[in-house]
């Protein structure tokens, strides 16, 4: 299958106008090559990419092109393993489509002159990722209807990926498009093929693996709420995988998911764009990186600007409006010359926020989102540094609950959750007063991330959790309906 004319595609897209570049080039242009561009192919046509869509630095440029007046995905291997690529990209391809899984067309796939590999699909005009229906549905309670419609889908073609003997080492909602009312699974890079016989499904091993990769993108709270997930992946023609064998590849997959993600906090990569020098160290979201740019050339002139929230020898606070949007500035202080030596050596706090605002995210804990981490730098040492957040204009929960009385229904599910999450995953707080919690109409979240840690082991989250337990109930008299109802749910009661 091809895809149509675009009659309406700029005619000057078709014309030498764009430049000519080749494989070396693409190599050294970084995460940004300037489209659109050409690409000669050795049968004497040319390729023209006029969107880029996903850029890896050195290796893969992937956009919206056109071939012979088609729209077509085109992926230009660059590397030095672009032959080895492309094949694995052309037989993955090959495979969900003889398997009868849903994946875009192949279109060409050839050698480039000069080196570097092509490989194009049909081009799904209109196609959304499931990831993009995910996100506004991923603060809905577990289970819920509309989440497991969009869900269901995915794990039953995962069920029927397995069944053809297939695997996929890249499962994530990103990698599942919708387009015209059907489910297609890309990046054939990532199927393997088992090697038992022919049109035998696949391990159980293997099968545990992409299942738990799959499951491991929904918050855990979700865990209580699988069954009609694994029903949906059974009912695609999976064999049944053993209960302990699924447990220890999700605690696995899990794992090794937060590793990978905090890891990413801190390094140039697709999510974030991270700038190293001397005298500063960087990193933002990347996708806020241009809206933020005012913001992190001067963090000092917008916290003097903005409203002040706190002022204090540690740690100014202030909350500020880029562009209409509030956002929240932290800068940790240093008090004097003995206060900056005793930190110079050790990770800043506003970079323990940051990567523990990150850890609560992928969690599925509320807390403001973490946008942007700043600081400064005397070669190793560290000295002063800035945080970045989104704001929560609600109240902080010392104001909002009423002592007199058990929380509303919404406050009461929201906090449960929250401290449920919390002491499952063995993460205290460190300074868990209750204007440390805010409420912003749906939900509770937790802010100053300062001292707040996973433990690895229990008995040292146990000792760190009773304290914060302690700390929270001490905001309201024991007397009170409101300390006696939190002193029932909160969990790890003495």
């Amino acid at each position: 299958m091809t895809s149509p004319r675009l009659p309406e595609r700029p005619a000057e897209l078709l014309t030498p106008s764009a430049p000519l570049t080749d494989a070396a080039a693409l190599r050294t242009a970084g995460r940004t090559p300037a489209v659109p561009f050409r690409v000669a192919l050795a049968d004497g046509r040319e390729l023209v990419m006029t969107h880029l869509l996903r850029v890896l630095p050195g290796k893969r440029v992937v956009g919206d092109s056109l071939l012979d007046g088609h729209r077509v995905l085109a992926k230009l291997f660059v590397d030095k393993d672009s032959a080895r690529r492309a094949e694995r990209e052309r037989q993955g391809i090959v495979a969900l489509a003889a398997a009868g899984i849903p994946t875009p067309a192949l279109v060409a796939a050839a050698a480039l002159p000069g080196g570097g590999h092509l490989l194009t699909t049909e081009f799904l005009d209109g196609a959304t990722t499931l990831l993009d229906h995910w996100r506004p549905l991923a603060e809905r309670p577990p289970g819920d209807a509309d989440t497991l419609a969009l869900l269901v889908p995915a794990f039953r073609l995962l069920g029927q990926l397995h069944r053809a003997g297939l695997a996929h080492d890249d499962l994530h909602f990103g990698n599942f498009l919708l387009h015209d009312g059907r489910l297609h699974l890309i990046d054939g890079d990532a199927v393997t093929a088992s090697t038992a016989p022919l049109a035998a499904p696949l391990a159980s091993k293997p099968a545990a693996r992409d299942l738990a990769m799959l499951i491991a993108q929904l918050p855990r709270t979700w865990d209580g709420a699988l069954a009609p997930l694994l029903d949906a992946y059974r009912e695609g023609g999976a064999p049944a995988l053993d209960d302990a064998l699924l447990a220890r590849a999700l605690r696995h997959e899990r794992a090794w998911r937060l590793r990978d993600y905090l890891d990413k906090t801190g390094r140039d990569c697709t999510l974030f764009r991270v700038r190293r020098s001397l005298h500063r160290f960087e990193a933002v979201v990347r996708s806020e990186a241009d809206a933020l740019a005012p913001l992190l050339a001067d963090p000092d002139r917008w916290i003097d600007a903005g409203h002040a929230l706190k002022r204090g020898n540690t740690c100014t606070v202030a909350r500020v409006d880029l562009g209409g949007r509030q956002l929240v500035i932290k800068r940790y202080n240093l008090k004097h010359l003995g206060h900056a030596i005793s930190r110079a050596w050790r990770p800043t706090r506003a970079w323990h926020s940051w990567r523990e605002g990150h850890r609560l995210s992928l969690f599925g804990i509320p807390t403001p989102r973490p946008l942007a981490l700043i600081e400064e730098r005397w070669g190793p040492l560290r000295a002063r540094a800035w945080l970045v957040t989104e704001y929560c204009g609600g109240p902080d929960m010392l104001a909002h609950l009423e002592p007199d009385a058990a929380p509303a229904p919404a406050e009461a599910a929201s906090l449960k959750t929250l401290f449920d999450t919390l002491y499952r995953e063995r993460i205290s707080h460190g300074d868990l007063k209750a204007t440390n919690l805010l409420w912003d109409g749906n939900k509770s979240l937790l802010i100053d991330l300062d001292a707040a840690r996973q433990h690895a082991t229990i008995a040292g989250f146990h000792r760190a959790w009773r304290r914060d337990r302690a700390r929270f109930l001490r905001n309201w008299s024991a007397d009170s309906p409101l300390h006696r109802w939190l002193d029932a749910m909160l969990p790890g009661r003495p």
